[in-house]
């Protein structure tokens, strides 16, 4: 029933917010409806007091995505994230070391002992023969003695002789297929010498001649027909510097030999040679076919040396290498184009094992102004250079001892 003058209900609550009991009982309605039923009177009776929930922690423990929750415990302070952030940095950190080790550090070092060769011009001169199949590598040892004291020239058997001659000349050839060939040239080879005239082919080079690696290289284009690629050059201290890095070269030869002159003495059988008596072994004549025999001997010890000091045992070692390295590109002389991977592609064609030749020796006559000369044998000599020039390997038949 609403009252007229207020408009309020039975029951309604006042304007406190209380409820009032009016005359039908509306407020037991209400309370009935907020009373514990009589189940759970019961239990809570036999339950006792009733239990407070413990307190909630505004941050859980954390587990492991997937774990068990047993064993250790998180405390959400974020140190296993940054351990494991600290552990990759230390993974990248070890990574980069490493590639600087492996990348860096060896092109660092190529270039620097790049920029240790000395150069000169040699090839690119005007008149030069055009490309041709394969590839030729010019080897000169000259009788330089620069880089050694008066002492080292004693002690090596020098002499002080000024200036530079050619002491050893040899072409490496590389043909496109098969194996390569050390070709010796003899230096008494009578020769046209550009602007000099008919001599020795070694007066291409002295510079007493007004000679060098350029007019070297000429006259032997002009004589042959091969193309000369690389230049290559070394003197004498340079060669007893390789020879003593890579810990001495083992030949055996079948003679005991002296010459006081190299100054050598030396007996017969297999014997590691050290810098100073393999100089005296590659420039002896004191042998039956005087300069024949030396440039055999300068072969085999060539092919013997570069053998040794590509082997694993002289690459592997930094005790052997890194000499090795430091002698040879302090004295090495090569043309202004080469670089040290030429080098390198010399000293890999050399393992292959190369045939050992020399140019075909028809004659060794005496003549007038030059002296005792070497004549080549013109068919074979021909044979040989026409398979150079074509890039095929040098058949058995232009070989010679």
């Amino acid at each position: 029933m609403v009252d007229g003058r207020h408009g309020r209900g039975r029951g309604d609550a006042d304007r406190t917010g209380v409820f009032r009991r009016s005359p039908d009982g509306g407020a037991d309605e209400i309370e009935k409806l907020y009373r514990p039923r009589g189940s759970e009177q019961r239990s809570a009776g036999r339950s006792g007091p009733t239990r407070r929930m413990p307190p909630i922690d505004d941050d859980p423990p954390r587990r492991p995505p997937g774990g068990s929750g047993r064993g250790r415990g998180y405390d959400g302070s974020g140190s296993a994230r940054r351990r494991r952030e600290q552990r990759r940095r230390r993974r990248r950190t070890i990574l980069v070391l490493l590639l600087v080790v492996l990348l860096v550090l060896p092109t660092v070092f190529y270039f620097w002992a790049d920029s240790r060769l000395q150069r000169v011009e040699a090839l690119g001169f005007e008149g030069q023969l055009e490309d041709q199949p394969g590839e030729t590598y010019m080897i000169v040892g000259s009788d330089s003695r620069e880089g050694l004291s008066e002492e080292q020239q004693q002690e090596f058997g020098t002499g002080d002789a000024a200036g530079k001659r050619t002491d050893t000349i040899m072409v490496l050839y590389v043909p496109e297929t098969g194996k390569p060939s050390i070709v010796s040239v003899p230096r008494d080879s009578y020769v046209n010498i550009p602007g000099v005239g008919e001599n020795k082919i070694n007066a291409a080079f002295a510079e007493a001649l007004g000679g060098g690696p350029t007019r070297l290289v000429q006259t032997f284009e002009q004589a042959s027909g091969v193309r000369i690629d690389h230049y290559v050059e070394i003197g004498f201290s340079g060669f007893v510097g390789i020879v003593d890095a890579v810990g001495g070269v083992e030949m055996c030869p079948e003679e005991a030999m002296q010459d006081p002159k190299a100054d050598l003495d030396i007996e017969a059988g297999c014997q590691t040679m050290d810098g100073k008596t393999a100089l005296g072994y590659v420039r002896t004549r004191a042998t039956a076919r005087a300069d024949l025999d030396r440039i055999q001997r300068q072969r085999e010890f060539f092919s013997a040396l570069v053998s040794k000091a590509t082997s694993p045992g002289t690459l592997l070692n930094p005790f052997r290498s890194v000499p090795l390295v430091t002698e040879g590109t302090d004295t090495f002389v090569v043309d202004q184009d080469d670089h040290l991977i030429d080098l390198a592609s010399m000293a890999l064609a050399m393992r292959e094992n190369p045939a050992t030749t020399a140019v075909p020796v028809g004659s060794t006559p005496t003549i007038a102004g030059a002296g005792s000369v070497v004549l080549w044998d013109e068919a074979r000599s021909a044979e040989m250079f026409e398979a150079m020039q074509a890039g095929e390997p040098i058949p058995e038949s232009a070989m010679q001892e």
